[in-house]
């Protein structure tokens, strides 16, 4: 009988796959031995494999490429990310890397933007996107790096009110986007996005405020749906009727070249996920190429804004099982040294998934069980898997500890959660390492933050506090190891 986790695995998924390998029974991700990592550094413990952002970026541009050539398309590619997905300076200098344009979506976005721009990381060619909508903070720092010489910074227009305020305080020319407020899918609670201006509205907009304008030029026309990019009718009804808009807005508007068809690309959350980029990308770019050829208008420049797909799959963390509780005859509470609201919020505020695997014990016999979180609500746990809603682990010992991973968690986990400030209860961000690798392709380790102390938490909370007011954590752990001894 076939009883081990990693028959289990092999039993369900096509496995191993491109970033997930087993070795001597443990987990591998990226060829990175992360039992190595968890002896090294200790848990609970997040980290992100830097060379991941790269690939994905180069990954997309090469489909773009193919698809242009399949289609014969005249117009250019441009790679963009979103900085609000980690506006962490590592997830930016590995991105800026690989000749990619910058979207952001707040005033202290901008702040950022301006420091990469005084190192040289961005350049005065590349495009920032401001998009969002915009308070006096905002456009006060669009307006200070467009009058400092920077021209493809491109306000994308929210509403009305921006193009006025932006005209009484920008000196010169300057290039903007409008953002079409489209549709959302039927399934939600409001008919239309609050973000952009709607449909049927923009072609009378630019005629009646930009037209004969000779300060403004509209360069750029934004289309963004929140399900992302997919293939299902809602996607493709909301992107033909873009389309239309634009056709008619070029017809008018010689300055309009470009169309940013936003959205994101899906990442990786089982262990069964299938989707094929290239298709979709071939389609949407023959439909836009068949739309402009039958209103006789030239093809645009094709943007994308890619947050989840750049920086997702390179994050992950890592929890050990500190317990089993096992509260009636069917419910075993894996009890993790950490939170899930705290370190992976998506998990509670949206019910996300993510890959979950164990990182040791894969030879081990499996059970099915809950995971807890530390914090004393009861919204703190995980309960569902790629394995029919369920999870299913190595069974739980005190004599061999188990240690178990989510992978592909690297896209907003930080901001949402409040990283270095305070969590839930209390409960510290954990410790957070980089993966790199060198010329020679080795990989390299570095610590970025420490876990989170009681000092910094308390400082937040207005407390002053000696260092003799606070617990010796040694002599707790070793009264916990005498324990389970």
């Amino acid at each position: 009988m076939n009883t081990k986790y990693i028959d289990l695995i092999h039993q369900t998924f096509d496995f191993p796959q491109k970033e997930f390998q087993t070795k001597n029974h443990t987990l591998w991700f990226h060829g990175v031995d992360l039992m190595k990592l968890v002896y090294e550094y200790g848990t609970p413990l997040k980290f992100t494999y830097l060379p991941k952002i790269s690939e994905n970026i180069e990954r997309a541009k090469k489909w773009f490429s193919s698809a242009f050539e399949k289609h014969s398309y005249e117009g250019k590619y441009f790679y963009s990310y979103c900085t609000k997905s980690s506006h962490f300076k590592y997830v930016l200098n590995e991105a800026l890397k690989n000749d990619i344009q910058i979207e952001t979506s707040s005033a202290f976005d901008l702040d950022i933007v301006s420091t990469l721009i005084k190192s040289g990381k961005i350049k005065d060619s590349d495009y920032i996107l401001c998009n969002g909508f915009k308070k006096e903070d905002y456009l006060s720092r669009i307006t200070k790096i467009i009058n400092s010489g920077h021209k493809n910074c491109i306000p994308i227009l929210d509403n009305y009110q921006e193009l006025g305020l932006l005209k009484s305080v920008i000196n010169d020319e300057f290039q903007i986007g409008i953002r079409i407020a489209s549709e959302e899918e039927p399934k939600f609670e409001f008919y239309t996005s609050r973000l952009g201006i709607g449909y049927k509205n923009i072609l009378s907009y630019y005629q009646r405020e930009i037209h004969d304008n000779e300060k403004v030029k509209l360069k750029m026309l934004h289309f963004f749906i929140n399900t992302g990019i997919r293939d299902n009718a809602y996607y493709w009804n909301e992107l033909t009727k873009c389309l239309n808009v634009y056709v008619q807005l070029k017809k008018i508007c010689p300055t309009l070249d470009s169309l940013n068809i936003g959205g994101g690309f899906p990442i990786k959350t089982t262990l069964g996920f299938d989707y094929d980029y290239q298709y979709m990308i071939n389609e949407i770019t023959g439909l836009i190429k068949k739309k402009c050829v039958e209103a006789k208008v030239p093809v645009p420049n094709i943007f994308t804004e890619f947050g989840s797909f750049t920086v997702g799959e390179a994050g992950g963390a890592i929890y050990k099982v500190l317990y089993q509780k096992e509260q009636n005859d069917r419910e075993r509470w894996n009890m993790i040294d950490s939170s899930f609201i705290t370190t992976l919020p998506d998990t509670w505020a949206i019910n996300k998934r993510f890959i979950m695997l164990p990182i040791n014990r894969w030879e081990d016999e499996y059970e099915r069980v809950l995971l807890g979180g530390l914090t004393c609500d009861s919204d703190d746990y995980y309960n569902s898997e790629q394995h029919v809603n369920a999870i299913y682990l190595p069974k739980y010992s005190n004599q061999k500890p188990l240690y178990i991973g989510f992978f592909n968690t690297g896209a907003y986990q930080e901001t949402i959660g409040g990283y270095g400030g305070l969590q839930h209860c209390l409960i510290p961000n954990p410790k957070h390492i980089l993966i790199q690798k060198n010329k020679q392709g080795e990989i390299t380790t570095r610590l970025f933050k420490e876990q989170q102390t009681s000092e910094e938490l308390l400082s937040i909370l207005g407390y002053e506090m000696s260092q003799e007011d606070f617990i010796d954590i040694n002599s707790v752990r070793r009264i916990s190891t005498d324990l389970n001894k």
